[in-house]
């Protein structure tokens, strides 16, 4: 009991130096820590992991999925931390559909994650300035979306299909904005769901391994060693 879910998914890694952000569309996450957390993000839910200076982690399918079956959809980003506080101690949100501020609209919901959207603010806290929305939207829909003029800003969609900038987007399509104003105009013309991730560039160096995103090769090495010492703490997953 609960074997099935030990087999399936991600086991235990470690982090050091960003955000892993996960967007749960379809099923749900298990998700278990070095920090003692042990929680499941379903549907319309968000789980949101600042590293800091070490975490380990587990992303497995939830125990109804690998009972019954179904159909898990998900997108994972990673979002990076500035030098300065890459260090900072670890900590984990999960965020419920119903947990996470929303704003309705004629034909479309917008799900505010991160930053602001018209007078909701998102929960997740980010260290450097950034907007993350979740949108599904009916045929017709209309969106303004006020960003800051130095903010790079990317769209990925799910499904359906949406104008800008006299452009079609479609499934599957991510579409990079420049920074070349302060309004992103939105007309979907076949019911969609996509995100928007925005911020300001952070404008450091950036060096990667595997799981791990630091401003040079030797805090790179040094995440490594620290991992191998047991510096990021330990995790030994329980299952019902």
């Amino acid at each position: 009991k609960g074997k099935g879910q030990s087999e399936s998914g991600v086991g235990p890694h470690p982090h050091r130096g960003f955000s892993p952000v996960t967007f749960v569309f379809k099923g749900g996450v298990q998700h278990q820590d070095s920090l003692g957390n042990n929680e499941t993000v379903l549907q319309g839910g968000t789980q949101w992991i600042n590293a800091g200076k070490g975490i380990i982690h587990s992303e497995r399918p939830t125990k109804e999925m690998v009972e019954h079956g179904g159909e898990n959809e998900i997108i994972q980003f990673w979002v990076n931390t500035p030098g300065k506080y890459k260090m900072e101690n670890p900590d984990y949100l999960p965020l419920s559909k119903e947990d996470t501020p929303a704003i309705y609209k004629e034909n479309a919901v917008v799900q505010i994650v991160a930053g602001e959207f018209e007078d909701a603010v998102g929960p997740a806290k980010t260290y450097s300035p950034q907007t993350l929305l979740r949108f599904e939207t009916k045929s017709g829909a209309e969106l303004s979306i006020d960003l800051p003029k130095s903010y790079n800003t990317l769209i990925y969609l799910l499904d359906g299909a949406i104008e800008s900038c006299d452009k079609t987007i479609h499934e599957k399509e991510m579409v990079w904005f420049e920074n070349d104003g302060d309004c992103v105009q939105l007309k979907v013309t076949k019911s969609a769901r996509f995100i928007l991730l925005s911020g300001e560039p952070i404008g450091e160096p950036l060096i990667t391994y595997g799981p791990f995103v630091m401003n040079s090769q030797e805090e790179i090495n040094q995440a490594i060693i620290d991992y191998q010492n047991g510096e990021m703490g330990s995790l030994q997953e329980s299952f019902d």
